[in-house]
């Protein structure tokens, strides 16, 4: 067992990450040592390289990133039970408390004292991670180690999608990075009837209809609210999932949804948004609901599932992978928006 490893890095308060050497971390009684295989680029990450507002406020440096991953256990716990060495495994990277109100309603996604890998403490972009022994999912054999290292988002997408019951419904996507590209994918398995996709990067508009969206528009020069009411006999749609957080996609949104329908807030805006409260929501009686993370962990069975089966084409998603050394040109895709999803191979 060595006793460094290569490891991605926010060492400064601005822009960038470096690869670094540092100490292959102890484990704990209730946790286990996971040499890992491969991660993948999440948002949150881009946001610490970019030393934004959240993550200068939230972030003690140094700081390893990354939360989405797929290793094998290399050293378990003295009280860990459940996990032994050997297992392919990936990780729910919220650590909950178990005892706040979230916790003890079986709503653990809304801990009030949650701590996140990669953020609170040291994550996955290394050789080596230290993870809880109660956040282990342990992945099926069958599912390739780039695929099983994105199923955290493909958490959050699931979430999106079953919790705004789309099944035979219209469906009005608003953002197709990865989440809204995963909840394309989604909500076409699920049975939505008509799936219309809203993104201003070409790229991602054609990754969007490799993935079923039935039509794609650019909000930057197609008339969207003129062709969904056309789609939807001048009704609207009866769900949006919003994915962008563009102060002007939701309230597109909400203008293009059909009376009692649900618009599901995901993406999140980086100021106060107004919106036509009486119009929009009274009267129409509309049904606003904000989700966040995943249900720990019922969407990682649905996902699991999806994957096993090769139910959804995450191949399409993926659209590139570096080895760990390379992070620079994932994070350079991500800025300029000409990917999917990025995957970091480690080992």
């Amino acid at each position: 067992m060595p006793k460094t490893m290569r490891a991605i890095a926010k060492l400064k308060p601005q822009e960038g990450v470096n690869l670094i050497e540092w100490k292959v971390p102890k484990i704990r009684p209730k946790e286990v040592l996971v040499k890992v295989k491969c991660a993948s680029i999440c948002g949150t990450d881009l946001h610490i390289y970019h030393w934004d507002h959240w993550s200068s406020s939230r972030i003690k440096l140094p700081q390893i990133i990354g939360h989405e991953f797929s290793g094998y256990v290399i050293e378990v716990g003295k009280d860990v039970e459940d996990v032994k060495e050997g297992d392919y495994v990936s990780a729910e990277s919220h650590e909950t408390c178990g005892f706040c109100y979230g916790c003890r309603i079986g709503m653990r996604v809304y801990c009030k004292n949650y701590k996140i890998l990669g953020v609170d403490r040291s994550g996955c972009f290394a050789d080596y991670v230290v993870i809880r022994a109660d956040t282990v999912w342990k992945n099926d054999k069958s599912i390739p180690p780039e695929v099983a290292s994105v199923q955290e988002p493909l958490g959050n997408a699931m979430y999106v999608v079953s919790d705004s019951n789309v099944t035979t419904k219209s469906v009005l996507i608003t953002g197709c990075g990865p989440f809204g590209l995963f909840a394309t994918a989604i909500a076409k398995r699920c049975g939505a009837t008509l799936v219309v996709a809203v993104e201003p990067n070409p790229y991602r508009r054609k990754l969007a209809k490799k993935v079923g969206a039935d039509f794609i528009l650019n909000p930057m020069k197609d008339d969207v609210e003129s062709t969904v009411q056309k789609l939807t006999d001048g009704e609207g749609v009866q769900v949006v999932l919003e994915m962008s957080g563009q102060p002007q996609a939701i309230k597109q949104g909400l203008k293009l949804l059909r009376h009692g329908g649900r618009l599901t807030l995901f993406g999140l805006p980086s100021d106060e948004v107004p919106i036509d409260i009486a119009e929009g929501v009274i009267f129409k009686g509309a049904h606003l609901v904000g989700i966040s993370g995943r249900k720990i962990f019922e969407t990682w069975y649905q996902v699991s599932e999806l994957l096993k089966r090769k139910l959804i084409p995450v191949e399409n998603i993926i659209t590139h992978k570096f080895p760990l050394e390379d992070f620079q040109k994932g994070f350079d895709l991500m800025k300029k928006g000409e990917c999917g999803k990025v995957v970091l191979e480690v080992s």
